[in-house]
Protein backbone atom coordinates (compact mmCIF):
# COMPACT_ATOMS: atom_id res chain seq x y z
CA UNK A 1 0.00 0.00 0.00
CA UNK A 2 2.84 2.40 0.87
CA UNK A 3 4.52 1.64 -2.44
CA UNK A 4 1.29 2.40 -4.30
CA UNK A 5 0.98 5.75 -2.50
CA UNK A 6 4.60 6.56 -3.27
CA UNK A 7 4.10 5.82 -6.96
CA UNK A 8 0.94 7.96 -7.00
CA UNK A 9 2.79 10.86 -5.37
CA UNK A 10 5.58 10.57 -7.92
CA UNK A 11 3.05 10.71 -10.76
CA UNK A 12 1.42 13.81 -9.26
CA UNK A 13 4.80 15.55 -8.95
CA UNK A 14 5.57 14.79 -12.60
CA UNK A 15 2.33 16.50 -13.64
CA UNK A 16 3.04 19.45 -11.39
CA UNK A 17 4.03 22.92 -12.62
CA UNK A 18 7.80 23.36 -12.39
CA UNK A 19 8.60 26.86 -11.19
CA UNK A 20 11.56 29.11 -10.39
CA UNK A 21 12.53 29.25 -6.72
CA UNK A 22 15.49 30.48 -4.68
CA UNK A 23 16.44 29.41 -1.19
CA UNK A 24 15.44 31.97 1.39
CA UNK A 25 18.96 32.08 2.86
CA UNK A 26 20.37 33.19 -0.51
CA UNK A 27 17.74 35.83 -1.18
CA UNK A 28 17.82 37.31 2.32
CA UNK A 29 21.25 36.40 3.79
CA UNK A 30 21.22 39.06 6.52
CA UNK A 31 17.66 39.99 7.45
CA UNK A 32 14.19 39.28 6.12
CA UNK A 33 12.57 42.15 4.26
CA UNK A 34 9.05 43.04 5.41
CA UNK A 35 7.11 45.26 3.02
CA UNK A 36 8.47 46.93 -0.14
CA UNK A 37 12.05 48.01 -0.68
CA UNK A 38 13.73 49.29 -3.82
CA UNK A 39 17.29 47.91 -4.04
CA UNK A 40 20.03 50.24 -5.17
CA UNK A 41 21.57 47.68 -7.52
CA UNK A 42 20.88 44.36 -9.26
CA UNK A 43 21.75 42.26 -6.23
CA UNK A 44 18.42 40.42 -6.13
CA UNK A 45 18.41 39.69 -9.87
CA UNK A 46 22.02 38.51 -9.80
CA UNK A 47 21.25 36.24 -6.84
CA UNK A 48 18.21 34.76 -8.58
CA UNK A 49 20.14 34.05 -11.77
CA UNK A 50 23.00 32.47 -9.82
CA UNK A 51 20.99 30.47 -7.26
CA UNK A 52 17.81 29.65 -9.17
CA UNK A 53 16.24 26.22 -9.03
CA UNK A 54 13.19 24.78 -10.80
CA UNK A 55 11.05 22.61 -8.54
CA UNK A 56 7.43 21.35 -8.35
CA UNK A 57 5.02 24.04 -7.28
CA UNK A 58 3.00 21.79 -4.94
CA UNK A 59 6.11 21.10 -2.88
CA UNK A 60 7.24 24.72 -2.82
CA UNK A 61 3.88 25.97 -1.52
CA UNK A 62 4.61 24.33 1.84
CA UNK A 63 8.42 24.60 1.99
CA UNK A 64 9.43 27.70 3.96
CA UNK A 65 13.09 27.25 3.04
CA UNK A 66 12.35 28.47 -0.49
CA UNK A 67 10.95 31.62 -2.05
CA UNK A 68 8.91 31.53 -5.26
CA UNK A 69 9.75 34.56 -7.42
CA UNK A 70 6.62 36.37 -8.62
CA UNK A 71 6.52 39.38 -10.99
CA UNK A 72 3.63 41.52 -9.67
CA UNK A 73 2.31 44.09 -12.12
CA UNK A 74 -0.05 46.90 -11.09
CA UNK A 75 -1.92 48.55 -13.97
CA UNK A 76 -2.62 52.27 -13.75
CA UNK A 77 -4.55 54.52 -16.12
CA UNK A 78 -4.66 58.21 -15.26
CA UNK A 79 -5.90 58.33 -11.65
CA UNK A 80 -7.27 54.78 -11.53
CA UNK A 81 -5.90 51.31 -10.74
CA UNK A 82 -7.07 48.00 -12.20
CA UNK A 83 -8.52 46.02 -9.30
CA UNK A 84 -9.31 42.35 -9.94
CA UNK A 85 -11.08 39.65 -8.00
CA UNK A 86 -9.87 36.08 -8.00
CA UNK A 87 -12.30 33.25 -8.66
CA UNK A 88 -13.90 31.33 -5.80
CA UNK A 89 -12.21 28.22 -7.23
CA UNK A 90 -8.78 29.75 -7.93
CA UNK A 91 -5.85 27.32 -7.97
CA UNK A 92 -4.34 29.00 -4.90
CA UNK A 93 -6.91 28.11 -2.25
CA UNK A 94 -5.60 30.67 0.22
CA UNK A 95 -6.38 33.54 -2.17
CA UNK A 96 -9.81 32.48 -3.41
CA UNK A 97 -12.26 35.37 -3.98
CA UNK A 98 -9.67 37.88 -2.77
CA UNK A 99 -9.21 41.24 -4.50
CA UNK A 100 -5.83 41.90 -6.06
CA UNK A 101 -4.01 44.81 -7.67
CA UNK A 102 -1.29 42.51 -8.95
CA UNK A 103 -1.19 40.80 -12.33
CA UNK A 104 1.42 38.12 -12.00
CA UNK A 105 2.37 34.50 -11.66
CA UNK A 106 5.12 31.98 -11.35
CA UNK A 107 8.18 31.98 -13.61
CA UNK A 108 8.88 28.87 -15.63
CA UNK A 109 12.16 27.96 -17.27
CA UNK A 110 10.85 28.95 -20.72
CA UNK A 111 10.21 32.49 -19.44
CA UNK A 112 13.87 33.17 -18.71
CA UNK A 113 15.41 34.41 -21.92
CA UNK A 114 17.53 37.20 -20.40
CA UNK A 115 18.23 38.86 -17.05
CA UNK A 116 15.38 41.38 -17.26
CA UNK A 117 12.66 40.31 -14.83
CA UNK A 118 10.18 42.74 -16.39
CA UNK A 119 10.39 40.71 -19.60
CA UNK A 120 9.77 37.53 -17.62
CA UNK A 121 6.45 39.03 -16.54
CA UNK A 122 5.30 39.78 -20.09
CA UNK A 123 3.82 36.31 -20.64
CA UNK A 124 1.80 36.36 -17.44
CA UNK A 125 0.39 39.84 -18.09
CA UNK A 126 -1.03 38.83 -21.47
CA UNK A 127 -2.22 35.47 -20.15
CA UNK A 128 -4.36 37.06 -17.45
CA UNK A 129 -5.68 40.22 -19.14
CA UNK A 130 -6.69 41.56 -22.52
CA UNK A 131 -4.94 44.84 -23.24
CA UNK A 132 -3.84 46.22 -26.59
CA UNK A 133 -2.55 49.64 -25.52
CA UNK A 134 0.96 50.75 -24.64
CA UNK A 135 2.51 50.79 -21.17
CA UNK A 136 5.29 52.71 -19.49
CA UNK A 137 6.87 50.34 -16.98
CA UNK A 138 8.23 51.56 -13.64
CA UNK A 139 9.98 49.24 -11.18
CA UNK A 140 8.54 49.84 -7.70
CA UNK A 141 10.63 47.42 -5.63
CA UNK A 142 10.96 44.02 -3.97
CA UNK A 143 7.91 42.88 -2.00
CA UNK A 144 8.08 40.42 0.86
CA UNK A 145 5.49 39.61 3.52
CA UNK A 146 6.22 36.86 6.01
CA UNK A 147 3.12 37.60 8.10
CA UNK A 148 1.17 34.68 6.58
CA UNK A 149 1.82 31.28 5.01
CA UNK A 150 1.26 32.51 1.43
CA UNK A 151 3.75 35.33 1.83
CA UNK A 152 6.34 33.12 3.52
CA UNK A 153 6.87 31.13 0.32
CA UNK A 154 6.73 34.02 -2.20
CA UNK A 155 8.70 37.16 -3.01
CA UNK A 156 7.45 39.72 -5.52
CA UNK A 157 9.05 42.08 -8.01
CA UNK A 158 6.52 44.92 -8.20
CA UNK A 159 6.07 46.98 -11.37
CA UNK A 160 3.69 49.85 -12.09
CA UNK A 161 2.33 49.74 -15.64
CA UNK A 162 1.12 53.17 -16.73
CA UNK A 163 -1.24 52.53 -19.62
CA UNK A 164 -2.41 54.90 -22.33
CA UNK A 165 -5.78 53.18 -22.75
CA UNK A 166 -8.58 52.18 -20.32
CA UNK A 167 -9.51 49.19 -22.47
CA UNK A 168 -8.38 46.38 -20.19
CA UNK A 169 -10.29 43.28 -19.07
CA UNK A 170 -9.60 39.98 -17.33
CA UNK A 171 -9.42 36.57 -18.94
CA UNK A 172 -10.59 33.23 -17.56
CA UNK A 173 -8.16 32.95 -14.63
CA UNK A 174 -9.80 35.89 -12.85
CA UNK A 175 -13.43 36.52 -11.96
CA UNK A 176 -13.62 40.25 -12.67
CA UNK A 177 -11.61 43.44 -13.03
CA UNK A 178 -12.31 47.16 -13.21
CA UNK A 179 -10.50 50.48 -13.15
CA UNK A 180 -11.15 52.21 -9.83
CA UNK A 181 -10.04 55.40 -8.14
CA UNK A 182 -8.06 55.27 -4.90
CA UNK A 183 -11.21 55.96 -2.88
CA UNK A 184 -13.08 53.21 -4.72
CA UNK A 185 -10.23 50.76 -4.10
CA UNK A 186 -10.47 51.58 -0.40
CA UNK A 187 -13.98 50.12 -0.37
CA UNK A 188 -12.43 46.71 -1.13
CA UNK A 189 -9.31 47.11 1.04
CA UNK A 190 -10.34 44.62 3.74
CA UNK A 191 -10.96 41.96 1.07
CA UNK A 192 -7.62 42.49 -0.69
CA UNK A 193 -4.85 39.92 -0.45
CA UNK A 194 -2.05 41.08 1.85
CA UNK A 195 0.37 41.88 -1.01
CA UNK A 196 -2.21 44.22 -2.58
CA UNK A 197 -2.79 45.97 0.74
CA UNK A 198 0.96 46.54 1.08
CA UNK A 199 1.28 47.80 -2.52
CA UNK A 200 -1.80 50.02 -2.19
CA UNK A 201 -0.49 51.62 1.02
CA UNK A 202 2.92 52.15 -0.61
CA UNK A 203 1.47 53.78 -3.73
CA UNK A 204 -0.85 56.07 -1.79
CA UNK A 205 1.96 57.12 0.55
CA UNK A 206 4.60 57.75 -2.13
CA UNK A 207 2.31 59.45 -4.65
CA UNK A 208 0.26 61.67 -2.36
Amino acid sequence: MDIQKQNLNQKNVKKDEIILVVKRKHLFPEKILQGIEKPADNLFVDTILEKKEFLPRSLMEVDFDYKQIIPYLVFNYEDKYFLMQRKAKASEKRLRSKYTLGIGGHIRKDDIKNSDISSWANREFHEEVDYSGNCEVEFIGILNDDSNDVGRVHTGFVYLLKGDSPEISVKQELQSGQLLSVDECLNHYDSMESWSQIVFDFLVKTRS
